[in-house]
């Protein structure tokens, strides 16, 4: 039996993957002093392809030229956002560095959509983004803005790469294979950084946890999201993660929240909430049964 694929189940997929990824982030800030950045990166990405390697035993027969460089694209774009996420976090606190990272996707938002009302949704969510982060502008180290900005670029290269795997490759086949790529570029950086570290199973073992948290769960919800939503409604749904980065930053980090900054909060959910139910007709027009 097959079964028509709603807007409404795409949300709630990404909003899950948004909490697991911004847990694993706090968690991960945490193994900084231990592994390093980059070795957190390696970790995260090494266990990921791993667990979704064994969950997903992908075909490598049957793809073509065009699906193979969607998997090496995507791999690249795991690899850069997460070292460059990575990289900002140790600079800067996880709501403002997940609030500059979040302006890649808005950016794709606006290009991607053919609605008018994406500029008025955008324009909200972007005013969010400043207000959640009006508590930290003022710490802002300018290499963790660069890293953070990085980031967000590869972010919007990511969900248009993700598409492309998605449609190319059954299930989870494209993802599995995909962040084997990332973890093999994240190899030899990520052995540098972390160094003797890696000898520690307790460390290895919490590494693993990251991974499932903040890459295997996230990215795959997301991949199935995006057969369900259009790329404008989707993008302006991940105004979100400064939201939920603010959040896991408070509960796990000690990082207490200002009136501006649940200000913030409040305008990016108001603004995905708008963009998606703006998006929902057009999203049931083109959504296809998920395998």
């Amino acid at each position: 039996m097959t079964a028509r694929a709603t807007p409404a189940s795409a949300v709630g997929l990404v909003v899950i993957g948004l909490i697991c990824q911004e847990l694993g982030a706090s968690l991960a800030v945490l193994l900084f002093p231990e592994v390093g950045p980059l070795g957190m990166v390696m970790l995260r990405l090494v266990f990921s392809a791993v667990i979704l390697l064994l969950i997903a035993r992908p075909n490598l027969r049957g793809h073509g030229r065009t699906g193979w460089v969607a998997v090496l694209q995507l791999g690249l774009a795991l690899a850069v956002m997460n070292s460059t996420f990575y990289l900002a976090l140790e600079r800067l606190p996880l709501g403002v560095t997940v609030t500059i990272e979040v302006l890649g996707p808005l950016v794709l938002s606006i290009i991607a959509s053919r609605r008018a009302s994406a500029w008025l949704w955008a324009g909200l969510a972007f005013a969010g983004v400043v207000a959640l982060g009006g508590g930290g502008w003022d710490r802002l180290d300018l290499l963790g803005v660069a890293f953070a900005l990085a980031a967000a670029v590869c972010w919007a290269f990511y969900i248009l790469a993700s598409a492309k795997v998605g449609a190319a490759f059954p299930r989870l086949d494209g993802l599995a294979l995909a962040m084997l790529a990332g973890a093999l570029l994240s190899l030899p950086l990520g052995i540098a950084d972390a160094g003797a570290a890696l000898l520690r199973l307790d460390l290895v073992a919490l590494g693993a946890a990251v991974a499932l948290l903040s890459s295997t769960i996230p990215y795959a919800l997301e991949l199935i999201a995006l057969r369900r939503l259009p790329a404008a409604a989707f993008s302006i749904l991940m105004a979100l993660a400064p939201a939920t980065a603010a959040l896991a930053g408070f509960v796990l980090l000690g990082q207490h929240l200002s009136v501006l900054e649940l200000v913030g909060i409040g305008l990016v959910i108001a603004a995905s909430i708008g963009a998606v139910r703006a998006g929902g007709r057009r999203a049931r027009e083109v959504a296809e049964p998920v395998g």
